[in-house]
C-alpha cells in the first residue's frame, strides 16, 4: 500500500506490516525535511506540516512499539550543527516536544501525567500554557549575571556558537541585575521576527536583487546564522525566553515562577503566558490563544503546556526526544486547491512502491508545497485521483502534505483513471502484494522483488546508513551517494570506507568536485572509523530496529563484539542468546526475528564484520557507571505502591541499569511488590536477589 492510502487510514486499521512500511517512509521524510529545516533554513513544508509527520508516527509508534526504528522522527531533534560555525556542547540537552492535535490529545496528557505520578483524579494539575513561537531555539549562558554565550540547539546535544551574533540583539541584556540570578544560568527562548519586519526585509532583498525568504522563521534563522555578525546587526530580531538548561540554582519552584524571574532579571517573556488547571482551562486558552493568532505580530503555530510543579518535572522525566511533562498543542490544518500534474513512484528502502503527487506550486499557510503523498494504490483509487484533477490540498494534522479529494467539476474531460504499475520503475522487476499471513489478505504496498539487484534499495540502504542518526557523514548526503553508485564506488557500506584508497585523486576530476572538496570528503570518513554503538546498530538498517531500540541494544550488550556473537549465535525461539534478546524489555518478538534473521544472512554478516575490520566501535557509555545498579538487570513484579511502574522503570534505567520483562539467570535483582506470582517464584529458584518495593528505594538511594 503506498505512503498516502496508508495515512489517510486509522492507525488501528493498520496491519503490523502496513505499519513498518509506513514508518519507514516518515522515517526518510522527515529526515529529509531535518536537513532542509534545521541545517540549510530553507523547509519545503511548515512547521507545521513537519510536525504532523511526526504526529502520524508517534501514533502508529504507540499502537506497534517493538516497530520503533533507529532513524524514527520521534527519536531525534534537530539537525547537525553547520560546519560554518563552532561547536557548543549543551551541558544539559535541548529537547523537542510531542504534539497534540486534537482536544483528547490534550486530555490524553493529562491523565499520562497523573497515572506517571500516581496522582488521583483530585489532585491539581497546574499547567502554564504559552503560545509556540514560529522561530529559531536558542541557548543564552549567564555567569555571574553576564552574558558569555549563546547556542543554536543543533542536533539537541551540539549546537552553533552564535556569541557574537546574538550579543547584537537589543532584546539579549549584558547583564542580568537581580539578587536571585544563579551564579550560572543557561536560558533557552526563541527567536523570531514580527511579520511586518519580515516584509520590510523582503522587499529590501527584492531591491537588492536578493531571493525573499519564505517565512519569517527562514528570515530569522537565516538571520542570525551568519558568519558576518554585522549582517545580524542589521536584522530586527526578537527573543521570548521560556525555559531554561543548567543552573547552578533556580529562585522558584514552578515553571511559572521562573517565567515571573526571567521577566524581573529583564529577559523578554511572552505576555500570553497562562496558568491554567485541567484540561477544560487548558482548552479554553488554547482557543483564546487561536482567536487572537491573527492579531499578533509574530508567528505562532500552536500552544505549549508545561506541567507547572518542577519537582514533578524532574519525576517525569524524558522519552526519547522529549519531555513527559510537555507537549505542543498545534493548530489545525490549512487548505489550497492546485492542479495535480502528475504521479511518480518512489521505490523505497526496503522495495515498496510509494505514488507521489506532483503539484502545480502552491502556498499553504505561507509555504510553497510541490509535492503531496498519495499513500498507496489502493488510496488512489478510492479518492479517484487523476493527473490533471485540480485536487484540494491540505498539511497539519496528523499527515503530511495529502491529497484530500478531487474537485470533480474542474476535472478535464480526458481525464483517466490511473493506473499503478506492476513493475519496478527502477529496475524492472515484478512488483507485488504480498499475502499477509495474519489477515490473508493482499497488503497495500507492492513491492519490487528486485532486492538486492534493485538500485533503488541499495541507495536508499547506503542513504540510511550515513543519515544523521547513523554514520553522520559530512558531505556524503542523498546526491552523493547516488552519484558515487552510478560511479560504481561505492555499492555498499563498505566500500565507504575503501573509498580513498580504490579511487584516490580520481574524484577530484569529476565534475562538480575538485582537490579541496575531495580532501574534505576523505577527511569527513576518516572522522567517522570511530562510532558509537548505538550508532553503528542503527547505520545497518535492520528492519524494525529503530535508534531507540539501537540504543536498548547497546546498553544491554555493551560492546559490539558481544552484540555480534550472541546474534550469530542466537536461534529463533530457543536457546539462551535468543531469551537474552526477547527478554529485553521494550525489544519485543517481532524486533527480535528481525534481528537475528539480519544476522543470519551471510551476506550481511560480510558487511557488519568488514565495518568491524575497518572501525573503531565504542563500547556505550554506561549511564550512571557510580549507581549501585549500573549495568544490573532489573526485572519489576506485584504491585509498586510508592512509584508507578513506569516511573520506577525510567528511574532504573536513569541510573544505568537494564530493566528486563522476565527473570532469567542473567536477572540481578527482582523488585516484588504485592501480588507477585511466578517471577518471584523463578526468583528464588534461581537464587536472585528479591527485594521489596522499600528496600529498592533505600538501594537506589532514593
Amino acid at each position: 500500500m503506498s505512503l498516502d492510502v496508508l495515512r489517510d487510514r486509522a492507525v488501528e486499521e493498520l496491519t503490523i506490516e502496513e505499519a513498518a512500511e509506513e514508518l519507514e517512509a516518515l522515517a526518510g521524510e522527515i529526515a529529509h525535511h531535518d536537513g532542509l529545516y534545521h541545517g540549510k533554513d530553507a523547509p519545503e513544508i511548515s512547521d507545521g506540516d513537519y510536525d504532523a509527520l511526526r504526529r502520524r508516527n508517534d501514533a502508529i509508534e504507540g499502537r506497534f512499539p517493538d516497530l520503533v526504528r533507529d532513524d524514527s522522527p520521534t527519536r531525534k531533534v534537530g539537525a547537525r550543527p553547520a560546519s560554518g560555525f563552532k561547536t557548543v556542547r549543551h551541558s544539559v540537552p535541548m529537547l523537542s516536544l510531542g504534539n497534540a492535535f486534537a482536544d483528547e490529545d490534550v486530555t490524553d496528557f493529562l491523565v499520562r501525567i497523573r497515572r506517571f505520578l500516581g496522582l488521583g483524579d483530585d489532585d491539581a494539575v497546574n499547567v502554564v500554557a504559552e503560545p509556540k513561537i514560529d522561530g529559531l531555539a536558542v541557548s543564552i549562558r549567564y555567569e555571574n549575571g553576564r552574558y558569555v554565550r549563546a547556542a543554536t540547539r543543533g542536533d539537541g546535544q551540539t549546537g552553533e556558537d552564535i556569541t557574537a551574533n546574538v550579543a547584537t540583539m537589543g532584546d539579549v541584556p549584558e547583564v542580568l541585575d537581580a539578587e536571585d540570578v544563579p551564579d550560572v544560568i543557561e536560558v533557552r527562548g526563541e527567536i523570531y521576527l514580527r511579520r511586518d519586519d519580515f516584509f520590510t526585509l523582503n522587499e529590501t532583498r527584492e531591491a537588492a536583487g536578493e531571493p525573499h525568504f519564505a517565512n519569517p522563521r527562514n528570515a530569522a534563522a537565516g538571520s542570525l546564522r551568519q558568519l558576518d555578525v554585522e549582517v545580524t546587526k542589521t536584522r530586527p530580531l526578537k527573543l521570548f525566553t521560556y525555559a531554561w538548561g543548567e543552573a547552578s540554582s533556580l529562585p522558584a519552584q514552578t515553571h511559572h515562577g521562573m517565567l515571573e524571574a526571567f521577566g524581573r532579571w529583564g529577559l523578554p517573556v511572552n505576555p500570553e503566558i497562562a496558568l491554567c488547571n485541567g484540561a477544560q482551562e487548558l482548552l479554553e486558552r488554547y482557543q483564546a490563544i487561536g482567536e487572537m493568532r491573527a492579531g499578533l505580530p509574530y508567528d505562532i503555530d500552536g500552544v505549549v503546556y508545561k506541567v507547572d510543579r518542577l519537582d514533578w518535572q524532574g519525576r517525569l522525566g524524558f522519552v526519547s526526544r522529549a519531555p513527559r511533562w510537555a507537549i505542543a498543542h498545534k493548530f489545525p490544518a490549512e487548505q489550497a486547491q492546485t492542479v495535480l500534474n502528475d504521479i511518480r513512484i518512489q521505490v523505497g528502502r526496503t522495495g515498496s512502491l510509494t505514488p507521489v503527487a506532483i503539484l502545480e506550486p502552491v502556498t499553504v499557510g505561507g509555504v510553497v508545497v510541490q509535492n503531496a503523498t498519495l499513500h498507496n494504490q489502493e488510496e488512489i483509487a478510492r479518492k479517484d485521483v487523476r493527473i490533471g484533477d485540480t485536487v484540494v490540498v491540505q498539511r497539519a494534522g496528523d499527515v503530511i502534505p495529502q491529497v484530500v479529494r478531487p474537485i470533480l467539476e474542474k476535472r478535464p474531460a480526458d481525464a483517466v483513471a490511473y493506473e499503478f504499475p506492476e513493475t519496478c520503475p527502477v529496475c524492472g522487476s515484478h512488483a507485488v502484494r504480498e499475502l499477509n499471513p495474519k489477515t490473508g489478505k493482499p497488503d497495500a504496498a507492492r513491492r519490487c522483488t528486485g532486492g538486492l539487484i534493485c538500485p533503488a534499495q541499495a541507495v536508499e540502504r547506503l542513504r540510511h546508513f550515513v543519515s544523521r542518526l547513523a554514520f553522520d557523514i559530512e558531505g556524503l548526503g542523498d546526491k552523493q551517494i547516488t552519484f558515487f553508485w552510478e560511479q560504481e564506488l561505492i555499492r555498499n557500506p563498505v566500500d565507504i570506507f575503501d573509498l580513498e584508497k580504490n579511487a584516490g585523486d580520481r574524484i577530484a576530476e569529476f565534475e562538480g568536485w575538485g582537490e579541496l572538496s575531495m580532501r574534505n570528503l576523505y577527511a569527513a570518513i576518516e572522522e567517522r572509523r570511530t562510532i558509537g554503538f548505538d550508532r553503528f546498530i542503527n547505520a545497518l538498517g535492520i528492519r524494525h530496529v529503530g535508534e531507540t531500540t539501537a540504543r536498548l541494544l547497546a546498553r544491554n550488550y555493551g560492546a559490539f563484539e558481544a552484540f555480534r556473537d550472541a546474534m550469530v549465535s542466537a536461534e529463533i525461539g530457543q536457546g539462551e542468546a535468543w531469551e537474552t534478546l526477547n527478554n529485553i524489555d521494550g525489544i519485543g518478538t517481532t524486533v527480535a526475528e528481525a534481528i537475528v534473521d539480519f544476522f543470519n544472512e551471510p551476506h550481511n554478516l560480510d558487511i557488519v564484520d568488514g565495518l568491524a575490520e575497518r572501525l573503531t566501535i565504542e563500547t556505550v557509555e554506561q549511564v550512571a557507571a557510580t549507581s549501585p545498579v549500573s549495568g544490573k538487570t532489573v526485572v519489576f513484579t506485584g504491585s509498586l505502591e510508592k512509584m508507578t511502574r513506569q516511573e520506577s522503570k525510567a528511574r532504573a534505567e536513569s541510573l544505568g541499569a537494564k530493566v528486563a520483562g522476565t527473570v532469567s539467570a542473567r536477572t540481578d535483582i527482582v523488585v516484588a511488590g504485592p501480588g507477585a506470582g511466578t517471577k518471584l517464584k523463578k526468583a528464588q529458584e534461581l537464587g536472585v536477589t528479591v527485594m521489596t518495593e522499600t528496600e529498592w528505594l533505600a538501594h537506589i538511594g532514593s
